[in-house]
């Protein structure tokens, strides 16, 4: 199941490889360069089932022309056969560092309806001029910091800042808050999700999803073990597996929160 980019099959190179010219080919002269973070980046890529996330730096804000031909490339390229998580950032965003981070241009598939309606209506919405950030990208440049791939530009410590730890931690709280409100609707992200940002406040780790499972399986009280490794199973699997009932995920939940909540207290 798992691979890294060295490990990684022909189809997956292949295909990122061939994401790496095509975004060159729209971004030109202002491209500078392509870095992978996640699962890909730190040897936890399940193809059956992980994103692949991307960060490409420019050399200056990106016209609404380029984003619009941006958004048709990634709108026919991603979910064939993976799906892509991809942001883009200019050189001033990232040596003026602030969080939220801006950006200027990102996709996931969570955007696939957004933009296609903005390009079959011609219309802007969505795809306009607008300056945004992203507090996620506090984590995505901390992990690409620590375990990330260059396939393409300078190294990685002459382009992406520090990230402030604090900076880190509050990027890695708000998704753990959304998991523990949807762990139930969620179950195998959201375990998973929630072990991880445990371990990093415990050790100061920054883990895959499916290493962080195996953390949990070895760590944590024996009887939290055989919902840990249902989610390991389903995960590993790419589907859910198995039911899971509401106390399993609470006693999991609660265990987990209790401890984060002694270790915050200790950061403050």
């Amino acid at each position: 199941m798992d691979s890294s980019w060295e490990t990684s099959s022909l189809e997956i190179k292949d295909f990122v490889n061939n994401l790496l010219y095509k975004t060159k080919e729209i971004l030109k002269e202002d491209f500078i360069g392509f870095y992978l973070h996640g699962s890909l980046a730190m040897g936890g890529f399940n193809s059956k089932s992980s994103d692949i996330d991307v960060l490409i730096i420019t050399n200056k804000t990106m016209t609404v022309g380029i984003k619009r031909k941006l958004a048709e490339l990634l709108l026919s390229f991603s979910k064939k056969p993976f799906p892509v998580e991809i942001s883009f950032l200019n050189m001033e965003q990232i040596k003026n560092w602030t969080h939220p981070c801006p950006f200027d241009f990102h996709y996931s598939e969570f955007w696939r309806g957004k933009y296609q309606n903005d390009l079959s209506k011609d219309t802007y919405h969505h795809l306009n001029g607008d300056v945004r950030d992203d507090a996620d990208l506090a984590a995505h440049i901390t992990i690409l910091n620590h375990r990330g791939v260059r396939l393409e530009g300078p190294t990685i410590d002459e382009v992406f800042p520090s990230v402030p730890r604090s900076h880190y931690i509050s990027s890695i709280m708000g998704d753990y808050q959304e998991c523990i409100e949807n762990i139930e609707e969620d179950p195998v992200y959201c375990a998973l999700n929630l072990i991880r940002v445990y371990w990093y406040l415990k050790e100061g780790v920054i883990s895959s999803k499916h290493e962080a499972g195996n953390w949990g399986l070895s760590s944590f009280p024996k009887e939290l073990g055989y919902t840990i490794q249902k989610v390991i199973n389903s995960y590993v699997d790419g589907k859910e597996l198995y039911e899971f009932e509401k106390k399993e995920l609470f006693n999991l939940k609660n265990y987990i929160n209790k401890n984060v909540q002694v270790l915050s207290n200790l950061l403050n």
